[in-house]
């Protein structure tokens, strides 16, 4: 399905308010912190793709489990069955996930005496995995890989018969997204500690019933930062957020202070206020604790006809697509002057933007999500634009209740 997006020349937001779907990230952890310990209970979960797909594996009993496009139900459903003790299972996805790196957490996993093996082409999926009960307890990786792979042996790390220390080798990369997993276990009273470069999950058997509240997801919302951003003028309140957020993506308020929107909180909402009179410049951003809104950022800046240099970003390139040179690509024919290495993106300051170009998506939700605000400057086509279902199944209607023209071509 193909959307062509367009709206007045004049774009403004009155007052509007919209609810998100929980964090994925979130819902993802604590849908596996549910499997290993059924007595919580979740509240506003993520309707996402790759929650269902996550959450239908996790209750299932199949002997190959498919998680098609769902990179983090990879990487945390390798860890869950690896300690799930008699459980053999294959884990296997789709196409572009059998190109996504898993060597490196079956590496770790192995330390812990856990046996795993390819069934294609080594070092990625499908990989076949006998459970077991572990003994072992210390692990040692590389610190500037995907955090999802640290993330994956934390969540499993209580349920582990001596517990966990984990040793990181080099400088740590996307530091929120593990902080988030250690507060989660910190809230089910899971005792943890983080000193230098180690990290150590102590064992726990039961926790106590509980209730655990999702908050809505920051990087959903950075779609509605960059449309205020590039309107003529907007006030937009979204919940369910907070000020205090264990999100990383939440340093979103800062980075578009620098873009003129402006961020308020209250009663778990925030409000998103469109500043009047505001001098753009150029930003230079280090986004290594938030590459997925890197792809946002960029197309404010093309809207706003402002430059950008962003670093950081050497994880975007094992995601659903490789993000660097998608961006390339489709900035590109939108007539933008963008350069990418397999860490940075430079964005030229121009005023002239395409119009009517098919943004190609690559199968990642991101991409649609991301170029979808520009049509307040020129009209777009998003292709596979059902490609948003992964994270936000909602986004287009989101979109037509703020006064976007959405139009299906054949």
């Amino acid at each position: 399905m193909n959307l062509k997006l367009s709206t007045n020349s004049q774009y403004t937001i009155d007052n509007s308010q919209l609810n998100i779907t929980g964090s994925k990230s979130e819902t993802n952890r604590l849908l596996l912190l549910k499997a290993l310990f059924p007595n919580i209970t979740l509240a506003n979960t993520s309707n996402s793709d790759d929650s269902e797909v996550m959450q239908k594996a996790l209750a299932g009993n199949d002997e190959i489990v498919d998680i098609h496009h769902a990179g983090t139900a990879m990487r945390f459903l390798t860890a869950y069955f690896a300690v799930n003790e008699g459980r053999d299972v294959v884990l296997t996805g789709s196409s572009r996930m059998q190109e996504r790196p898993i060597k490196i957490l079956v590496e770790a996993l192995a330390q812990l005496g856990v046996e795993i093996s390819y069934q294609k082409e080594e070092g990625y999926p499908p990989i076949k995995i006998k459970g077991k009960k572990v003994t072992a307890s210390k692990v040692t990786l590389a610190a500037n890989v995907s955090s999802q792979y640290i993330s994956a042996l934390l969540l499993v790390a209580s349920k582990l018969e001596n517990g966990l220390e984990l040793t990181l080798e080099g400088e740590i990369t996307s530091i929120p997204y593990i902080k988030m997993t250690l507060a989660l276990l910190n809230d089910l009273e899971i005792k943890t500690s983080f000193e230098g470069n180690v990290i150590k999950v102590f064992p726990k058997n039961k926790v106590e019933t509980k209730e655990m509240v999702v908050e809505s997801d920051w990087s959903s919302a950075s779609y509605f930062f960059s449309l205020v951003a590039l309107s003529d003028a907007a006030t937009l309140t979204l919940s369910s957020y907070k000020e205090n957020s264990l999100q990383g993506d939440s340093e979103l308020v800062l980075l578009y202070e620098k873009m003129g929107v402006k961020t308020t909180f209250q009663n778990n909402k925030m409000t998103l206020v469109k500043q009047p009179d505001f001098k753009f410049e150029n930003v230079n951003f280090e986004l290594n604790n938030t590459p997925d809104i890197a792809q946002t950022i960029v197309v404010t800046c093309l809207g706003l006809g402002i430059g950008c240099h962003l670093t950081g970003l050497h994880t975007l390139k094992i995601k659903e697509t490789d993000r660097l040179e998608a961006l390339r690509i489709e900035l590109t024919k939108l007539g933008a002057n963008i350069s990418v290495t397999n860490d940075s993106l430079t964005l030229q300051p121009s005023q002239n933007i395409n119009e009517n170009i098919k943004i190609g998506t690559y199968n990642d939700h991101r991409m649609a999500m991301a170029f979808a605000p520009l049509a307040l400057r020129v009209p777009i086509i998003i292709e596979d634009a059902e490609v948003v279902s992964k994270s936000y199944p909602d986004f287009w209607n989101d979109l037509k209740e703020l006064n976007f023209k959405i139009e299906e071509l054949n």
